[in-house]
């Protein structure tokens, strides 16, 4: 049995839904899950983990960045574990988009970062449009016009792959822990 902690940030949901998810496939293999927000992360012992794993949300291009400042402070301790990152990203409801080689938030954010997550997943995100304020609502319906997404205001429309968040979570609970 491995502890594993699994960090995430999320804007709308859509990644702590995914999280709890990969604690479920994961807690059927007799590990133990701990869930933690990133911005929570540095208050408690990650030593005490034998698999870490990092999910993060996409909102105008970008991860949070307390992602990154986590990374780059902890990537010594990363790099001693068996180690998971995934992006949530609504990019990927297109198939082209749905691996890691071909999702460009995912490129972009391993080019700016010196960590490199043993294993890696991008999962399509969800479009809540009601549950938005009015400017994002507005943004967050320009880019899906733009890319031929959904534009009804009225929408939720969830493009998560609950098969591959499954999948992912049979990865995690298999990576062998090193000594």
């Amino acid at each position: 049995m491995s502890n594993i902690l699994i960090l995430y940030s999320t804007r709308n949901g859509q990644t702590l839904k995914i999280c709890q998810r990969l604690q479920s496939v994961i807690e059927q293999h007799a590990h133990q899950v701990t869930l933690t927000p990133i911005a929570e992360a540095d208050r408690m012992n990650l030593e005490a983990f034998d698999k870490i794993v990092i999910g993060a949300s996409i909102h105008y291009g970008h991860h949070n960045p307390q992602v990154q400042v986590f990374i780059n402070r902890n990537q010594s301790l990363l790099d001693s574990k068996p180690n998971a990152f995934f992006s949530v990203n609504l990019v990927a409801r297109k198939t082209e988009k749905q691996q890691p080689a071909t999702n460009p938030y995912l490129k972009k954010f391993l080019h700016r970062i010196r960590w490199k997550p043993k294993q890696l997943a991008v999962f399509a995100g969800k479009i809540d449009y009601p549950s938005y304020n009015r400017f994002d609502r507005f943004v967050i319906r320009v880019i899906m016009w733009i890319t031929r997404g959904p534009t009804d205001p009225s929408a939720i429309v969830e493009f998560t792959d609950w098969d591959q968040v499954n999948a992912f979570g049979e990865l995690i609970s298999s990576m062998k822990i090193d000594g």
